[in-house]
């Protein structure tokens, strides 16, 4: 089988779409709060908003539990995490867990990867979470490069997206990163990138605006000719 970063892409040079995965490949908003709700009601821990933890989804855990629950010591944030961790795995294993694809995303990615681009994930998922997402969808052999929060920094520093780009030869001008959050757009900002925010996932379409996003798609089955428009004529 001829490797996907050998093989031509539609135009004159290699093209790398970055997808983020929570929020804007897979709605798992109700599971996350669910999850962060019950490693709070473990360590005792008031519960945040679900609007905050919506807002936070896309950072490292540890992370997002710090800026949810500023007023708690580094070892609570230490024990919430690794909770929220064994609760969220026990519940896949238990076939709990359901993350659905957002429409036209499904399509979006067959699309570009059947025109030879190729393609990313950069998240805060584990790389185990992020393996079981895809695989269960039938999508992790789409994906030549997948950049997860216990590999890289997490966002909004550009690593993931560096390292994206170091292992498959793409240049910050042929890259565009994908998400739906501020911490996405000022990624790729970061890392010299183009940036298409999506207005499904969990953060105010004019707040991607003001992060840094070039434009923001309001339906999964827009993007494909938003991103193709974006890198297939330059």
């Amino acid at each position: 089988m001829e490797s996907k970063l050998n093989r031509p892409a539609t135009g004159s040079r290699l093209k790398l779409a970055v997808f983020d995965c929570d929020g804007t490949l897979v709605d798992s908003q109700h599971r996350i709060i669910a999850t962060m709700y019950a490693a709070c009601d473990v360590v005792g821990a008031v519960r945040p908003d679900a609007s905050a933890i919506r807002h936070v989804i896309g950072l490292p855990l540890i992370g997002a539990i710090a800026r949810l629950l500023p007023d708690l010591s580094p070892d609570l944030h230490n024990r919430i995490c690794e909770v929220y961790k064994a609760h969220f795995s026990a519940s896949r294993q238990a076939g709990q867990h359901c993350e659905e694809l957002y429409p036209g995303i499904r399509q979006c990615v067959e699309v570009l990867d059947g025109r030879g681009w190729l393609l990313g994930i950069a998240t805060g998922k584990s790389s185990r979470g992020l393996v079981a997402t895809l695989g269960a969808h039938g999508l992790i052999g789409r994906f030549c490069t997948l950049q997860t929060a216990d590999v890289g920094i997490g966002k909004p520093n550009p690593d993931m997206l560096l390292r994206a780009m170091s292992e498959t030869g793409c240049e910050p001008e042929a890259t565009v990163m994908i998400g739906d959050t501020s911490f996405d757009m000022e990624m790729a900002r970061n890392a010299g990138t183009r940036a298409v925010g999506v207005g499904w996932g969990y953060h105010n379409p004019a707040d991607l605006m003001a992060a840094g996003a070039d434009t923001v798609v309001h339906r999964g089955d827009e993007l494909t000719a938003v991103l193709c428009a974006m890198l297939e004529n330059t």
